[in-house]
């Protein structure tokens, strides 16, 4: 008869050792996401001061945990503003173009 020594493994749960470190959940992502999901139920069901609330609330702990990314959209925003003025611009001289195409026009035809 042979004896076979059984011995509990220290983890039987398949994953490597490690792992539950790096699964650790994200509590303030989480509480954002939930507040701003809730701001906007609010403001879908007709309560929109008490949605506005949990909508800043949520933006105001997605700022506070997105920290580097609202930095670089921060010093971003300059360029785009940039970009959007230059826009603009053409926008307002076509228009203007356009203006004094139809004076004209409307002057030819009048006489």
């Amino acid at each position: 008869m042979v004896v076979v020594p059984l011995t509990k493994p220290e983890k039987s749960t398949g994953e490597a050792p490690g792992a539950l470190e790096s699964c650790s959940v994200n509590w303030v992502t989480m509480t954002a996401a939930a507040t701003l999901a809730a701001g906007g139920a609010l403001m879908v069901c007709g309560r929109p001061r008490a949605g506005l609330v949990a909508a800043a609330t949520g933006m105001a702990l997605t700022v506070l945990d997105q920290q580097e990314i609202v930095v670089a959209w921060w010093k971003a925003l300059p360029n785009y503003l940039a970009e959007i003025q230059e826009v603009l611009g053409r926008v307002q001289d076509t228009i203007d173009d356009v203006s004094a195409q139809h004076e004209r026009l409307h002057r030819a035809l009048t006489q």
